[in-house]
């Protein structure tokens, strides 16, 4: 069963406890609710009481002023209590809807602090749900459920009082059948139980196969798999149906059960009641109030099973935000205090450091290196040689197991990650562009950067040219991860990104891999230009691009085989004159 579908108790007292904390900030409007759920659980057994006192006191004497006054109070009591409906309603809507602004923000928060070790093993569709679906759910609780809860417990003990002051022996044979509603109740609740956890199953794997398929949606058509996804899809719908329809059987069997038993213990009040107003010892409006106190009676009973799915699934969408939350999957940053300031990047050292992203299974062996300020270092390998692995462990993205890696003699674990990170610039060879204009996908909403640098910029890596054709050229709107543009165009836009940040190192991970030459040839022009007095390390699969630098490293399983500059590489004729040797024969045949 995923991890999803689990479902705890439809009442955890810890998890209650936690919960509860977050309507603490706005007690006087709780407070103010739960006092007009008490007040409103008042006005409603009133009304029958009333109709007690205008038929035995005023009916039947013909007394027609009396009756008019019970009809005034009657009415203001309608009044009173649709008003006071009104402000409950508006106080529990609005504690939910702060309640899940404050908990959607603590996810959120808390998410950006997480480590990208989290997000490994985390699916996105998993924590998006957390922060919808499940919070969702807790407005639901607290705006429709918590509240309302106590209104029908408040509801059924003053029907009971009420019944109980007017006529006990009436009271305990309208009691009768509440063993039989007990037992029915504990059945319905078993049985939703079961379906509802089936409902929550099928409703993950429907979600799954829907995400899994959108977002492959290529494969599927390109390989002509319409047809048969659609009837994987078929059975997965059908099977979701099903456990609704189930989960709706028991639902149509339940409330007609309790109309049954309330319209059974009408019986046996007009039985025993009339009875009593024959042999003299019972009044009329008696039996009137009672007949209107029991159908008052097992509305709430009814509201309270509809009760028990909004708790049972609020403690399970609890758990699972309390477990996101609770998580520390994170880069810890120093004791405040005692972080260390950088004013610059100085030289960077790689010091015997040895990284794995699963234990024992060694991405970098004791890797040790350093760069100078203002050179470029370049590093070349197979793919999992542990390239991109250096570019997060000096990002800090992730730290290291053995060994260190320092700036100017400063470990990275002295440094806030924000210290760090705002001295470099970054461009991936996945380039991430969000829904938004072209400018604010350059600045990232950052106010310091101006147009003017922006422009830049732009024109220095070359990407103006295509942002000149575009009718709003920088307020142009880019779709949901660059979908409207080519995969050279949003490289060239994030290295427009990077270098509008100004960063002292500047690290290129196959930045350069999906553009074409004319484009490649302006990105190194500009590189030229900017990397003077920078630091950068550039990770490359051409060759030809990295010639210039002032170092370049050889990765091979995870160790550092070859050090040198392109000439003393290709001199050692080792694995560096191989793979020159490789792209060199492969150029030749394209030409060819």
């Amino acid at each position: 069963m995923q991890e999803e579908e689990v479902l705890g108790k439809a009442y955890d007292g810890r998890l209650m406890k936690r919960l509860l904390g977050y309507a603490r900030p706005y007690g006087p409007q709780v407070v103010g609710a739960i006092l007009l759920t008490v007040f409103i659980s008042a006005l409603s057994p009133l009304r029958p009481y009333l109709t007690k006192i205008a038929v035995d006191d005023y009916i039947s004497v013909g007394d027609s002023d009396g009756l008019l006054l019970i009809a005034g109070l009657l009415l203001a009591t309608l009044l009173l209590q649709g008003l006071a409906q009104y402000f409950m309603t508006y106080f529990t809507q609005w504690i939910g809807q702060r309640i899940i602004l404050d908990v959607r923000m603590q996810i959120f928060k808390h998410m950006q602090r997480l480590a990208l070790r989290f997000f490994d093993r985390n699916p996105v569709g998993r924590l998006v749900t957390r922060l919808t679906n499940d919070v969702e759910v807790l407005n639901e609780m607290f705006s429709s459920g918590l509240v309302t809860v106590f209104a029908d417990i408040f509801i059924l003990l003053w029907i009971v009082i009420f019944m109980l002051t007017i006529n006990w022996e009436l009271a305990l044979v309208t009691f009768s059948v509440l063993p039989i509603l007990v037992y029915g109740t504990f059945l319905f609740r078993k049985k939703v139980r079961e379906t509802y956890r089936e409902v929550r199953l099928q409703l993950a794997r429907l979600n799954s196969f829907m995400q899994e398929r959108m977002s492959g949606m290529s494969t599927v058509q390109l390989f002509g798999r319409e047809q048969r996804e659609s009837g994987t899809f078929d059975k997965i719908n059908e099977a979701h149906m099903d456990a609704n329809i189930k989960s709706v059987f028991y639902y149509a069997l339940f409330y007609p059960s309790v109309d049954f038993i309330s319209s059974l213990a009408v019986a046996l009040i007009i039985w025993y009641a009339g009875g009593s107003i024959l042999a003299g010892i019972m009044t009329v409006g008696t039996l009137i109030s009672f007949i209107q106190y029991t159908e008052m009676f097992f509305r709430p009973i009814r509201d309270l099973s509809e009760k028990y799915n909004v708790m049972q699934t609020a403690m399970a969408s609890s758990e699972r935000i309390f477990n996101l939350l609770d998580d520390q999957t994170v880069i810890p940053d120093p004791p405040e205090g005692k972080s260390i300031a950088l004013p610059a990047i100085e030289t960077v050292r790689f010091e015997n450091v040895w990284f794995a992203y699963n234990e024992g299974e060694w991405v970098l062996r004791d890797v040790s290196f350093e760069i100078p300020r203002g050179h470029s270092v370049a590093i070349v390998g197979a793919t999992g040689s542990g390239k991109t692995t250096i570019i997060n462990l000096l990002c800090r993205f992730y730290d290291v197991q053995k060994g260190r890696i320092t700036v100017g003699g400063t470990d990275l674990r002295d440094l806030s990650t924000a210290e760090l990170r705002r001295h470099i610039g970054i461009v991936l060879q996945d380039v991430f562009l969000f829904s938004g204009t072209i400018h604010n996908n350059i600045t990232l909403g950052e106010e310091s950067i101006s147009k003017e640098k922006v422009e830049e910029v732009s024109r220095l890596v070359g990407v103006e040219r295509f942002i000149d054709r575009l009718p709003e050229r920088y307020e142009s709107k880019i779709r949901e991860r660059g979908g409207s543009l080519s995969v050279g165009q949003k490289q060239l836009l994030a290295f427009a990104r990077a270098l509008a940040f100004d960063p002292e190192l500047l690290v290129l991970d196959e930045a350069t891999s999906s553009v074409d030459t004319e484009s490649e040839q302006l990105i190194q022009e500009a590189i030229a230009k900017l990397l003077k007095g920078r630091t950068s390390i550039v990770i490359a699969h051409r060759l030809s691009t990295i010639q210039n630098a002032d170092t370049i490293l050889v990765m091979h399983k995870g160790q550092i085989r070859e050090k040198g500059n392109h000439q003393e590489l290709l001199a050692q004729r080792g694995i560096y004159y191989r793979l020159y040797q490789l792209q060199y024969k492969e150029q030749e045949a394209r030409v060819a």
